[in-house]
């Protein structure tokens, strides 16, 4: 099978979307491989920015999107989780506090700097300097944008990562879920946990009562998205099950499935990197916060995707 994208030479240009009163998401399309979603929050004295981007292309074209709506410098960046894609570009906030996980902190030392080969085709991720956050907390920190409360709080176990933060403005009923939630992409749970995923999205984002969510990755949705998000986890700790008890490998599994709808979302692969990590809940009894290797369930990936390196945009 391969890769799903909207396959156009040039994708659409990214958007910045009001979707509160001074409350602002950054959506850049396709939202697939390293072309995710960010966000801010604009006040009398400065900005507080929802993550970064991959590539220093793309992070400057971001904070040329803020600089267009406020003045007002980028005081706080908040990074929702360790990954690349949402905290490469950490560097180019000149200035500013960057607030993060313990974990977060941890993971962007322990990931290193920008690497597609032999994984992703190349990208041109720029002159990237780690930038890791220096202001940390174990549980949660609020920030304030004026008199705006903004909750920002690990989710309290593994999901989508071991260290997934949201940002959550309670009056305002806005969620920034960073990649808890893909809308029109395949989650990707091969650093987290695909029954961590589940009781996260159950037990601590539906709770929250949000009406808008800024996921990780594609467009600005409501609620909705959790309920189809927690279908797919299930439909891939079913298929882990039936591949564990029939002797099969995840890639084997991957390759007999009918993925049915889940397969017009974007990066299908993503299923054998999920079915890794079910496979070691359901048949190794791991904790929840085990730690894979890595390479080989993206090896696996590539290997269901024709051999060919995954394709990003960024």
């Amino acid at each position: 099978m391969s890769t799903v994208h909207h396959d156009v030479p040039h994708l659409p240009p990214p958007r910045t979307e009001e979707v509160s009163d001074g409350v602002f998401a950054y959506i850049q399309p396709d939202g697939s491989w390293w072309i995710n979603n960010t966000g801010f929050l604009v006040g009398r004295r400065g900005v507080i920015s929802v993550d970064a981007c991959s590539t220093v292309r793309r992070t400057r074209a971001y904070l040329e999107a803020v600089a267009a709506v406020t003045p007002q410098p980028v005081r706080t960046l908040v990074n929702t989780h360790h990954h690349g894609d949402h905290t490469f570009g950490n560097h180019l906030f000149s200035g500013a506090t960057i607030v993060g996980h313990e974990g977060t902190r941890a993971g962007i030392l322990d990931w290193g700097e920008p690497k597609a080969a032999p994984f992703w085709t190349e990208v041109d991720w720029g002159d990237v300097v780690l930038e890791p956050p220096f202001l940390t907390y174990q549980e949660s920190v609020t920030l304030w944008s004026d008199e705006l409360r903004a909750e920002v709080f690990h989710v309290g176990g593994p999901a989508h990562t071991t260290n997934d933060s949201v940002v959550w403005l309670p009056e305002r009923g806005v969620l920034f879920s960073g990649d808890l939630l893909f809308n029109g992409g395949t989650p990707f749970l091969v650093q987290g946990s695909v029954a961590g995923a589940i009781r996260v999205l159950e037990e601590v984002v539906k709770p929250l009562g949000a009406t808008t969510i800024v996921p990780g990755h594609g467009g600005v949705i409501g609620p909705e998205l959790i309920d189809e998000t927690l279908g797919y986890l299930r439909f891939v700790q079913a298929a882990a099950r039936d591949g564990v008890a029939a002797g099969l490998t995840p890639l084997e599994t991957a390759r007999a499935l009918d993925l049915g709808g889940y397969g017009e979302l974007l990066d299908p692969e993503r299923i054998v990197g999920n079915l890794h990590r079910a496979y070691a809940e359901v048949a190794g009894g791991a904790p929840l916060d085990h730690r894979l290797h890595v390479p080989t369930a993206l090896a696996d990936m590539v290997a269901f995707n024709g051999g060919r390196p995954l394709s990003c945009y960024a």
